[in-house]
């Protein structure tokens, strides 16, 4: 019988050991820390992601704050039609050194001092200035109008941004799982051709082509994770998610709206774009330019009333008899009869813009309808790739079975199976790719006719 001797441990190797497991506990918190579940995963549908990019926008923020800068200068223009008022109320002292005047054989003697005090209260209405009032606020009014239609164009951009992205996002994802579908795909070639060769069927080089074919389709994967990281960080900031936050796209339907005719598109977009409201309103705001330079050669008339108080004793409310409170009021009719000949450049200057505004809204008419038919024309284009795509995928799945079944049979080299498969592969990237495509080039038609947000 053996008996277990205690041998007590040394304060070194305690110290080592409290070390060593105190060591071990900050490992397991960094893990913890560090732990992917900080950096949540989010599916996130389309609908979702616009109502976050548009509630987060600093730039419909911005554009807001325009809308409210326009408000106010409205509502100064609507306080330039108030009466003006003003008071004051002031004192003098007067100190004369010199106070005997001898005017021959009279003299007069004035006090060594004096006080003064002065007071003024006026009002002043303007009633007729040529209607240059009426024009400022008809102005203010339309250019608010401008701003808020500015802020239609940027709510449809950001809009607009954030569907561009989160297509991109779906493609690369998308591209992701056909990677994954033919990494596992190939893999199994690879364990066969392996088997093949332990046989003496297929020679080394056969098995080397497969691992060949496998690297290129792993270095595509490489691209797509880093595109997929870029994406994502960028969505994150523009949906003002946490910046760590991995998107999942929920499954998108595919695009199965019939293109309508051209001109269609072409009426809805004169009727929806907001450039052309704009441009009628600010056709309307030169017009009113016109009118209040014109305004300028116009007669003025205004009231007024004043009343002063003068006090002469020390007292500033001194007793009856040592002060006086005037009052006046009147009306005054003036006109500026100079302005009949040095109004005319002024005038022709306002003329000119608005010429300019009609020859703008003619440029940006001619470019809106070359932007809808580009969009018109693409949007065809990807539903015709996706037809014709869907038969390529039909003939390269046929194509890669019959060469499966005559490498299986020794028949076909291995050149040719791993041919069929990488022609199987693009097809079917290309089918997801055109897919979004498809799905984004029809919002991009609706961007250009206006009726994104509508």
């Amino acid at each position: 019988m053996t008996t277990n001797k205690y041998i007590p441990l040394k304060p070194s190797r305690i110290n080592k050991a409290f070390k060593a497991a105190g060591s071990m506990a900050m490992l397991l918190l960094a893990l913890l820390v560090t732990n992917p579940a900080a950096a949540q995963d989010r599916t996130i549908t389309l609908d979702e992601a616009l109502k976050l990019g548009i509630e987060n926008s600093k730039t419909l923020k911005l554009s807001q704050s325009r809308i409210d800068q326009a408000v106010s200068q409205y509502q100064q223009a609507k306080d330039r039609s108030l009466p003006t008022a003003s008071a004051s109320f002031g004192y003098n002292r007067a100190q004369i050194p010199a106070n005997k005047l001898n005017l021959g054989e009279e003299s007069l003697s004035l006090p060594t001092s004096a006080n003064a005090y002065l007071g003024t209260l006026s009002l002043s209405q303007p009633i007729w200035q040529g209607n240059k009032l009426k024009y400022a606020r008809e102005s203010t009014t339309l250019l608010t109008e401008i701003a808020r239609l500015d802020a239609v164009n940027d709510k449809d951009q950001i809009a607009y941004s954030i569907i561009n992205a989160y297509y991109n996002l779906y493609k690369v994802l998308q591209s992701k799982k056909v990677v994954d579908q033919n990494l596992i795909t190939i893999d199994a070639q690879i364990k066969q051709a392996q088997r093949f060769f332990d046989q003496g069927i297929v020679t080394k080089n056969d098995v080397l082509r497969f691992q060949l074919q496998r690297s290129n389709i792993e270095l595509n994967g490489i691209d797509l994770e880093n595109n997929r990281r870029i994406i994502n960080y960028n969505m994150d900031i523009l949906l003002g998610l946490p910046e760590g936050t991995q998107l999942n796209i929920a499954q998108i339907t595919e695009t199965d709206h019939s293109a309508a005719p051209l001109t269609a598109y072409l009426d809805t977009a004169m009727s929806n774009r907001a450039e052309f409201q704009q441009f009628d309103l600010r056709t309307r705001v030169a017009e009113t330019n016109i009118k209040s330079v014109k305004a300028n050669t116009s007669p003025t008339l205004s009231a007024s009333a004043s009343a002063y108080y003068v006090g002469i004793a020390a007292n500033p409310i001194p007793k009856t008899g040592n002060f006086i409170t005037p009052i006046s009021a009147g009306l005054t009719l003036g006109w500026n009869f100079g302005t009949l000949w040095t109004n005319k450049n002024k005038l022709n200057e306002a003329k000119l813009q608005r010429e300019e505004v009609i020859i703008n809204k003619g440029i940006a008419t001619d470019n809106i309808k070359n932007e809808v038919n580009q969009s018109y024309q693409n949007y065809k284009a990807a539903l015709d790739k996706i037809t014709l795509l869907q038969t390529s995928i039909n003939q390269a799945q046929e194509n890669n079975r019959i060469l499966e079944n005559k490498y299986r049979s020794n028949i076909s080299t291995a050149t040719d199976r791993a041919d069929a498969q990488t022609l199987l592969y693009q097809a079917e990237i290309n089918l997801e790719l055109a897919k979004a495509d498809a799905g984004l080039a029809y919002y991009t038609l609706l961007k250009s006719t206006g009726k994104l947000n509508k």
